[in-house]
């Protein structure tokens, strides 16, 4: 006697992978230029100062410094990088 039914095909057993997005770098934190720091699909965060936005809405550093997250509005938060002092003091 089986102890197992037979196999069949189903329909629903595929899933895809996660996109890997949100908060790369947390407010205070280090970046260098160039890091990423929000993946994001739409303008949940907005960029701010020392940042650009990428095509996909993903927001990286421009500059080297830290990175300081507040309230653009009450749904909408302002990403920008407070550039280090150390830095700015090197190249003048």
């Amino acid at each position: 006697m089986a102890h197992k039914k037979a196999g069949s095909s189903v329909k629903n057993g595929r899933d895809s992978a996660g996109q890997r997005l949100g908060v790369k770098a947390g407010d205070g934190q280090l970046v260098t230029s160039g890091s990423i720091i929000v993946r994001q699909r739409g303008m949940n965060f907005v960029s701010g100062a020392g940042t650009g936005l990428g095509r996909d809405y993903t927001i990286f550093a421009m500059v080297e410094g830290r990175v300081r997250f507040d309230h653009k509005t009450r749904d909408k938060k302002r990403v920008s990088i407070i550039p280090t002092v150390a830095q700015t003091a090197a190249e003048a």
